[in-house]
């Protein structure tokens, strides 16, 4: 009896001492690893619950490790998140891209199968969108976090101000042509744009080199819309 109670007082002490330790060390890690889950941060969370959950059942697992072992993992997840945005191949490789299950209305069957999602799915998560007739659909897009991003056609939109007349249109979806210097072929080819025809724009635009380029997105009006990579973190809207 004695013993069980002496089990019982070292669990309770464990939880007590484990679970501020593991909130710190999650809210080091920062938003991203709670608002939505990446595969490398769900396997992250699996980890901790392993040793946390190996930690609180069994009196005989030593407590000091254990809270080093989660330290080393956060650790582990800010490096592995700091090297994904530094280097973005890097990033794609240990996650899922977004991929484009819908367009004009059509299901891309093809994506669909490789991301291994039934049309139940994309159907219950377009009524999740309040879209009922996947006709109204332009742009469809499964995104790394397994959400679905929606662009209703342009007659099936709610009328806006701009779609009033009391402010200027603008040109409508965007696309990031150029990311962090890296000219995103695919994203050209889908759009149906050409590398010389992004370079002769900016060009047109006194831009030489696209290597200082953080971010190019381009709108279905053709026009650019530029942040560069400065120190003081320059934004500059170009219209084309």
């Amino acid at each position: 009896m004695m013993e069980e109670l002496k089990d019982f007082a070292l669990i309770l002490g464990r939880i007590i001492t484990i679970f501020p330790l593991l909130l710190t060390m999650t809210m080091f890690m920062g938003k991203r690893s709670i608002g939505e889950l990446p595969i490398f941060d769900f396997l992250i969370i699996i980890s901790l619950a392993s040793v946390v959950g190996a930690d609180i059942a069994d009196p005989n697992v030593k407590h000091l490790p254990t809270g080093f072992a989660i330290i080393c993992i956060c650790l582990f997840q800010v490096l592995v998140s700091k090297l994904a945005i530094s280097k973005r191949k890097f990033g794609k490789w240990i996650t899922f891209e977004p991929t484009v299950v819908i367009r004009n209305g059509e299901i891309l069957v093809k994506n669909l199968k490789s991301i291994r999602y039934s049309m139940d799915n994309i159907l219950e998560m377009l009524r999740e969108k309040d879209v009922f007739d996947i006709n109204d659909v332009q742009l469809g897009i499964i995104e790394a976090s397994g959400e679905l991003s929606v662009f209703k056609k342009a007659t099936k939109q709610t009328p806006s101000m701009e779609d009033l007349g009391l402010i200027k249109k603008t040109g409508g979806i965007s696309y990031p042509v150029i990311i962090e210097g890296v000219i995103q072929e695919e994203i050209l080819k889908s759009i149906q744009l050409n590398r010389k025809t992004l370079l002769d724009k900016l060009n047109q635009k006194g831009i030489q080199s696209y290597s200082s380029i953080f971010l190019c997105m381009i709108n279905s009006a053709g026009e650019l819309h530029l942040a560069y990579n400065t120190d003081d973190n320059r934004y500059e809207a170009i219209q084309h």
